[in-house]
């Protein structure tokens, strides 16, 4: 695992996994949550909460080298709510980044919810999208992509 790799799953883990502190936000709405170690600074930035938006960028000094855009929903809140679906999605990512890897072929089962991440590629380019299910029916869905910039 090269520095870029490990330095992202330790900051995604970090944050919204585990329930960092807020950063002041960038820009007007946004929840915007930060980490930085070394020469690294990582910052999520995303706009609503049971339905949203947002994109995480990883800089090396100055230089962005690195993003992931994603769109997320509850899609059925007859079965989940999006604090629940929040708390699967956090317990998912917490096992996830503890296997030192933050990409899909992964499943995880709580509280009567059944996590699903499947995704395409490496840190470099992927693309995928996690989902969360509720007694076989699909209950939220979030798709996600992104990689290396490069200029």
């Amino acid at each position: 695992m090269d520095a870029l790799e490990d330095f992202i799953i330790r900051a995604k883990a970090a944050t919204y996994a585990g329930d960092g502190a807020p950063a002041v936000s960038c820009r007007p709405g946004s929840h915007d949550l930060s980490f930085a170690d070394g020469d690294f600074r990582y910052l999520d930035s995303y706009f609503g909460g049971t339905d949203f938006s947002g994109q995480e960028v990883v800089w090396q000094g100055d230089r962005p080298v690195w993003a992931m855009g994603y769109h997320g929903r509850v899609l059925r809140d007859d079965l989940i709510t999006g604090a629940e679906a929040g708390a699967t999605i956090k317990a998912a990512l917490t096992t996830l980044y503890g296997e030192r890897r933050f990409l899909g072929g992964f499943r995880f089962r709580r509280d009567g919810h059944d996590y699903i991440d499947i995704g395409d590629g490496d840190y470099r380019a992927f693309f995928g999208f996690e989902e969360i299910r509720v007694r076989d029916v699909r209950a939220y869905g979030l798709r996600y992509f992104g990689g290396l910039i490069r200029d």
